[in-house]
């Protein structure tokens, strides 16, 4: 099992920019696949973007272009860069673990508390 803590959420304006971190501690990390989910108020979990062990990324439509999943396998961190936000981004923002990167939630064994985004207009 590995522990994931979120930080780094908080209040933006639309447009603005915000970076997410994760740290995971309890198992070798650069083994590890990681995934950023969302979940906005009233809605289902959804995928944002996940990196694999080897660094490979993939990110819902949504998000492409203006999300960066990165990873420091030294910090046993992976990050989520966000620009050019807006209300829509609002959510809590989970990471999770699993072993192969994957956009399905049920991939992942492993996730962290969440982090509140607020974009606000």
């Amino acid at each position: 099992q590995v522990q994931l803590v979120e930080s780094g959420g908080g209040l933006v304006q639309a447009g603005g920019s915000l970076r997410l971190s994760c740290a995971a501690s309890g198992r070798t990390f650069s083994n590890l696949a990681m995934g950023w989910f969302r979940q906005a108020p009233g809605k289902e979990r959804e995928f944002v973007a996940c990196i694999s062990w080897t660094g490979s990324t993939t990110y819902a439509d949504s998000v492409q272009g203006r999300f960066t999943i990165s990873r420091d396998n030294a910090k046993n961190t992976v990050y989520l860069q966000m620009i050019s936000v807006n209300p829509e981004d609002t959510a809590v923002y989970y990471c999770a673990a699993a072993i192969v990167a994957s956009r399905a939630t049920n991939t992942y064994g492993s996730w962290g508390q969440g982090t509140q985004v607020t974009v606000s207009s």
